[in-house]
């Protein structure tokens, strides 16, 4: 009998990570994989795009959760998602990353003695204020295999009590798909169709509360964009969230000022690559970015107070800035003039997903 795996994503930061292992079980008839949708990013276009460009099969079931607050949005997923398994067989759950429907999907499944693998895991920020940083430790306490993608991930899970045999670094699925998708990404027009030139912008993304919810805090690091925008154009794909921020803080006529200020509606996977791919410089509070901008070889700058990918400080692009903006300025005039020669992270080579085949296969039959 097949190997029954239910796979779920949330968010579309899930979709990048979640692609490689979808076509891997593809490869190996070893598997039945199921893929659940939680719904947590309910834009169904740009679902539907993502879908389509990782070439990610349709999912089995999608919960359509929607929006809420934290607790109301894993309650729902809880409820929806243990229905699932009441109706479907299941040898283990595989969860990605660390979104509500990640601890969600897990609790239902550790208290039905489910196994649980949790791809992604170890990540730290040492940072409770983080909704994440909570969904990230609750996960891996409860996992029953845990899927590391850099050393510190291993070191973390280690002091906190993780047995060995239960940790695997296997490297970055979100590698993976960046890799196998990065030349098809090269045939996009969205250069042309911004009216930009390779290596002659800057691509921002903001959307953490902490950073778009504090009307401070989003004009200081306004401050500094609008300083940038001197060097040439600023583009900042808006997520939801900041762009209701920035209307009902009053902050749209400052962008609608600067000239260089282009708000773009959200990308697809492949318009986004090539757009980091292209930029002098990336500044974001988004994880997965700093990992992508390592590989690319892109200075990036994360516009928080720490990270929990630190491998891609030391090894990689990144830089961890805050959102003061003397210091913004100051790594970004560095890095424009002396941009670092990045080294690309162990087991980061497009490869994870065929070592976490094995292993699955192992555990499970």
């Amino acid at each position: 009998m097949a190997i029954r795996l239910i796979n779920v994503v949330g968010a579309r930061p899930n979709l990048m990570k979640i692609a490689p292992l979808m076509g891997a079980y593809g490869l190996d008839d070893s598997f039945e994989p199921v893929l659940v949708h939680t719904g947590q990013h309910y834009d169904a276009n740009m679902s539907a795009l993502f879908f389509e460009q990782l070439g990610i099969p349709r999912p089995d079931v999608n919960l359509g959760v929607g929006s809420g607050s934290h607790a109301e949005q894993t309650a729902a997923i809880m409820q929806a998602f243990d229905r699932i398994l009441d109706a479907d067989r299941a040898d283990a759950v595989v969860v990605v990353g660390d979104v509500n429907g990640t601890l969600a999907c897990s609790l239902v499944a550790a208290k039905r003695k489910i196994p649980v693998v949790h791809i992604e895991a170890g990540l730290r920020s040492f940072d409770r204020d983080m909704p994440e940083e909570i969904n990230r430790i609750l996960t891996d306490s409860i996992s029953d295999l845990l899927f590391c993608t850099e050393q510190s991930a291993v070191d973390n899970l280690v002091k906190e009590g993780a047995r060995l045999e239960r940790i695997h670094l296997v490297g970055n699925l979100m590698i993976d798909a960046l890799m196998s998708h990065r030349q098809h990404a090269e045939a996009s027009s969205i250069l042309e169709d911004l009216d930009l030139i390779a290596g002659g912008f800057t691509v921002v993304t903001l959307h953490r509360p902490s950073n778009v919810d504090r009307r401070e805090v989003l004009s200081r690091i306004l401050d500094a964009l609008e300083e940038i925008g001197r060097d040439g154009p600023i583009v900042l794909p808006a997520h939801p969230r900041t762009v209701q921020r920035l209307q009902e803080f009053g902050f749209h006529k400052r962008i609608a000022d600067s000239p260089n200020f282009l708000l773009v509606e959200p990308l697809g996977y492949l318009e986004f690559l090539k757009l980091m791919a292209n930029a002098a410089v990336v500044l974001t509070d988004s994880g997965g970015i700093q990992e992508e901008t390592t590989v690319l070889g892109v200075p990036c700058l994360t516009l928080r107070d720490n990270t929990e990918r630190p491998v891609t400080v030391s090894m990689g692009t990144n830089q961890i800035v805050g959102t003061d903006p003397e210091k913004i300025l100051r790594a970004y005039r560095s890095v424009r003039s002396s941009p670092r020669e990045p080294s690309s992270p162990p087991y980061w080579d497009g490869k994870a997903a065929s070592r976490i085949i094995p292993i699955l296969r192992t555990a499970f039959s």
